[in-house]
């Protein structure tokens, strides 16, 4: 008999087709991952951002027809659908607490007047009140507000020192006698000063300046202006002397306008190279209202069809608002100025937007924008008109309400 052969051991696979199907099974998993993740990102594409849709059942956003029309529609916003979300939700849900210290009738809680070229600060003090954004509960509030008015101070003649001195005393008080402040150091309180006094008087306070939430008309950054943190107040000569422009074009005969007093380095310049020039009404003083015709330096808005406005002894200027409000595209002379409602509002779809070494060349460059271009900026800004004036009480869309969309914004960044 021949010897019986030695049972066979099963091969094993080579270690190259083990590693090989490792690969596969992983190459699977990871297409798998992707094409999730790619699903989602779709779908948050056609969904609000999720900070909108947070803790929103108590509260339920609701969507009207004008505002869609008006607002998601219009090219004059950077986002124009975010924007129309987030401001239907802070119309709902955002709340602001006023610190009832300080007798009214000195420097706090009431504005000085609601006229004069620092109405906005006034309008704010009053419009605030008359919101429904409003608590009278601070453990509600997303923000709050302090009360203190240095345009009143100034009213009454106060120096500077004095000032600072008051400042640092109301928010000493206030800072001893609640807790809010010291939760976040004042990263969620703000207040309102349309005057470069204002500036003054709080500056000589540091941690308020660092801190807080500034809202004021001297947007500049030689100023200590954080953009990301601080809001810049549009400056409203209110009430208009004249009736609102817009659709006039055909009116709009003289290319560019300017007069005022040479109060700065750009508006000397600017005077000193146009003021004899033809097709531009430069002026370097300002219309002599004794001399003149009635309202004669409004009426020049009307006819023209770029108004310049250069920086002044302040970077701020009513002049914007008034170019606005007459229908006149506002050129924008002025550097480091940070536009109010830049970050919601698209300037450059409804004014011109130029550095101070432009000056030299600025007939060309107002002459160079076509016809077809200006009748957009036109349009464009007649549709922007209502974010630039105050209202008593404060009405949708106005100057009010973007001021506190802008604190809205910021609140979301604040952490306890």
């Amino acid at each position: 008999m021949s010897a019986s052969k030695p049972p066979q051991l099963p091969l094993l696979s080579p270690p190259s087709h083990s590693l090989c199907s490792l690969q596969t099974s992983l190459l699977s998993l990871a297409i798998l991952t992707l094409l999730s993740f790619t699903y989602l990102s779709l779908k948050s594409l056609h969904s609000p951002p999720s900070f909108l849709s947070q803790n929103t059942s108590s509260i339920p956003l609701v969507f009207t027809q004008d505002d869609s029309v008006s607002v998601v529609h219009s090219n004059v916003f950077h986002s124009p659908n975010i924007f129309h979300l987030n401001y239907l939700e802070m119309e709902q849900k955002f709340k602001i607490y006023i610190y009832p210290d300080g007798d009214p009738n000195t420097f706090y809680q009431t504005p000085r007047k609601l006229t004069g070229k620092y109405a906005s600060e006034g309008y704010f003090f009053q419009n605030i009140r008359e919101s429904s954004f409003l608590t009278q509960d601070p453990d509600q509030a997303h923000l709050f507000f302090i009360p203190i008015s240095c345009h009143k101070m100034r009213g009454k003649g106060t120096s500077y020192e004095n000032m600072t001195i008051i400042v640092k005393d109301y928010l000493d008080g206030l800072i001893t006698k609640y807790p809010y402040w010291n939760r976040t150091l004042g990263a969620d309180h703000f207040f309102v000063t349309c005057h470069d006094v204002g500036v003054r008087a709080t500056e000589g306070v540091p941690f308020l300046v660092k801190n807080a939430i500034r809202v004021v008309c001297s947007p500049s950054y030689d100023v200590s202006f954080i953009p990301h943190k601080d809001v810049a107040l549009p400056q409203v000569l209110q009430p208009f002397a004249l009736p609102r422009g817009g659709n006039d074009m055909e009116n709009r005969k003289t290319l560019g306008f300017w007069a005022g007093h040479r109060n700065s380095k750009i508006r000397v310049i600017l005077a000193r190279v146009w003021e004899n020039d033809t097709e531009l009404d430069i002026s370097n003083n300002r219309i002599n209202r004794a001399t003149a015709q009635p309202l004669a330096y409004q009426k020049r808005f009307y006819k023209t069809k770029f108004c310049i406005c250069p920086g002044g002894s302040q970077v701020n200027s009513a002049r914007i608002a008034d170019s606005i409000h007459y229908g006149c595209v506002p050129v924008i002379l002025s550097d480091y100025y940070d536009l109010p409602f830049n970050d919601i509002l698209d300037w450059r779809k409804f004014a011109v937007v130029l550095k101070e070494n432009d000056v030299y060349q600025l007939k060309q460059i107002l002459k160079n924008i076509s016809d077809e271009e200006f009748v957009s900026l036109h349009k464009n800004l007649v549709k922007v008109q209502k974010h630039f004036h105050w209202n008593s009480p404060p009405i949708k869309y106005d100057a009010f309400h973007m001021v506190m969309y802008e604190l809205w914004l910021r609140h979301h960044v604040i952490k306890y």
